[in-house]
């Protein structure tokens, strides 16, 4: 039986879709400034006097912090129901660290000001996501959080071409720093548009006819483990950076068109793998694990042409768990429950890139075969868990 396309408020699937498109906007701004900024933030560390461990604990205690945040975040969204207000205030603190980074004369207050970007972006990423799910069930939920991801990637490819031009121009990392300034006022700007269009975004879902468990299945809790292993073996950019400037692996100035070269097929895998995973389920996710699992001997074996290759396969893993990852619980929770969800999802997975991020740094200065020895187990371990649970989601 062929669904409807208008729900009972009167909300066409194309509203949705625009919905989807508008914040997808909101994204590629957004992405173009923290992504931007992301991909000169290792080699400013360096320069700035941090060590690798400093790097990984950094990168690790930001994601840590700021994933940790989001289940108050998502708890806060379910009951107030205030969506909009907690996604600007996030996307506020998010993006406005960013340009401040110029004015860092030390490493510590640079490395403050990006734990403290990273809390902002743990904020507003579960009312967000909450919103984004309630439109995508007329979309395909694999194929509305991919279009979603795919525009928010344009940003992450824009955003690192923009600081490799200023660097190629001898621009300087504050230069650079400060022009992410002119990205983050259009993403709130455009933000405040698309609150006046779209009040109440939870009436972008239709009503659930059938039956759903409250609570959380062990489905979901086998779900989380999946994906705690995903983001444990994952190495983060920073650390990957500061690799490639300390191992001369690239100049400086190519290091961000490396990470632009990953967003981009961040940006093409997010649209691939959604589609399929709105058609195969999780068995997507066991095929994403098995390809990015082997970015890391690529990335800290290899010469510049396999790193290159590496990063095309980092780019895969990132674009799973920025689309794919999300669908699925969309499709596992139901809509009053969906901000917590994706909240304790954040938090489990931000724990879990903590502390690999963290050995992974310790790793790097200790011995760099058991480093990418940790990341392919890690990441292939959870095709098990993705294989037992594939039926049930």
């Amino acid at each position: 039986m062929k669904t409807s396309t208008i729900t009972e408020h009167g909300i066409s699937a194309k509203t949705a879709l625009r919905f989807v498109t508008l914040l997808g906007i909101v994204s590629l701004f957004a992405d173009m400034t923290y992504e931007g900024a992301r991909s000169i933030n290792g080699p400013y560390l360096a320069i700035l006097g941090a060590s690798g461990t400093v790097v990984g604990i950094v990168s690790g205690l930001g994601e840590l912090i700021g994933f940790s945040i989001r289940l108050l975040s998502g708890y806060m969204s379910d009951k107030t129901k205030g969506y909009w207000t907690i996604t600007f205030f996030g996307y506020a603190i998010n993006l406005i660290a960013i340009p401040l980074l110029a004015l860092a004369g030390n490493w510590q207050l640079a490395a403050l000001l990006m734990v403290i970007e990273r809390i902002g972006k743990g904020i507003r990423v579960p009312p967000r996501d909450a919103m984004l799910s309630y439109a995508t069930q007329h979309m395909g939920r694999g194929w509305g959080f991919g279009l979603h991801e795919a525009l928010d990637q344009l940003g992450a490819i824009f955003g690192p071409l923009v600081m490799a031009s200023v660097l190629f121009f001898r621009g300087g990392y504050q230069a650079a720093y400060g022009i992410l300034l002119v990205p983050a006022l259009l993403a709130l700007g455009i933000l405040a548009t698309a609150r006046l269009m779209y009040p109440r975004p939870q009436d972008l879902e239709l009503s659930q006819t059938r039956l759903q468990v409250q609570g959380f299945s062990k489905t979901f809790w086998l779900y989380l483990l999946a994906t705690a292993l995903i983001a444990a073996g994952f190495a983060d950019f920073p650390l990957i950076a500061y690799h490639f400037q300390k191992a001369s692996v690239a100049d400086p100035a190519i290091i961000p068109i490396l990470y632009a070269v990953a967003m981009g097929v961040d940006a093409v895998a997010a649209l691939i793998f959604g589609r399929l995973f709105d058609r195969l389920g999780l068995s997507t996710m066991m095929l994403v694990a098995g390809l990015s699992a082997f970015f890391a001997p690529l990335v800290f074996f290899g010469n510049f042409p396999l790193a290159v290759l590496g990063m095309a396969l980092w780019g895969i893993g990132m674009g799973a768990q920025e689309s794919i990852m999300r669908a699925a619980i969309a499709g596992m929770i139901l809509p009053k429950q969906r901000g917590l969800a994706y909240g304790l999802f954040n938090m489990v997975y931000g724990i879990a890139w903590f502390f690999g991020s963290v050995l992974i740094g310790v790793l790097y200065d200790v011995s760099i075969p058991w480093l990418v020895a940790f990341s392919v187990i890690a990441q292939l371990a959870s095709i098990p868990v993705f294989y037992f649970i594939r039926k049930q989601v």
